[in-house]
């Protein structure tokens, strides 16, 4: 991969989550019932900003659950051992909850499928929405973001990088050329 550029500094992405998040509260008309899921891997973390960003503009602690979708991916390959998965960390019951599913890029929204296949099996919620940081378009199935922190027009020779401290050293969003 070769480095493009940087889409999004520190700055940019902590304006995208505050806005994310006052979106979610506006939407839902307060923060009842809501808990939010973040796929792993960098959906927890985001998942986690949001939440504590809520907790500051409304003073409501919101639930925040993790989500391993490896076993319900459409890609695997009959060839391929099935991918170890995590069990899901849901201080929650599912069962009625508004879920805010969040993940770092959009792109096939295949990740977004089989999360919400995850999900169901796990319960049944009142609603799912979901918030992510950055939509690059080239969508294979009909999924669209409720909460976009920015929408990056990409070619499919391009990758997204979503990078967030302290896991990778800093907080920024990247374009490669693969």
């Amino acid at each position: 991969m070769v480095f493009k550029a940087e889409i999004m500094d520190e700055a940019a992405v902590h304006r995208a989550l505050v806005r994310i998040s006052h979106e979610i509260i506006e939407k839902n008309r307060g923060t009842d019932n809501l808990a939010l899921l973040g796929i792993k891997t960098r959906g927890v973390p985001l998942a986690r900003i949001i939440a504590k960003n809520i907790q500051g503009i409304e003073g409501a602690e919101i639930p925040v659950g993790e989500i391993d979708i490896n076993h319900y991916r459409d890609d695997l390959t009959e060839i391929m051992s099935l991918p170890e998965a995590s069990k899901p960390d849901l201080p929650f019951e599912i069962n009625g909850k508004d879920i805010i599913l969040v993940d770092d890029v959009l792109f096939t929204g295949r990740t977004v499928r089989a999360a919400i296949e995850a999900i169901f099996s796990l319960g049944r919620p009142s609603s799912i929405q979901l918030a992510i940081l950055v939509d690059r378009g080239h969508r294979e199935l009909p999924f669209r973001a409720d909460f976009v922190g920015k929408n990056v027009p990409t070619s499919t020779s391009e990758q997204i990088s979503v990078m967030l401290s302290p896991n990778d050293g800093c907080t920024c969003v990247r374009l490669f050329n693969i």
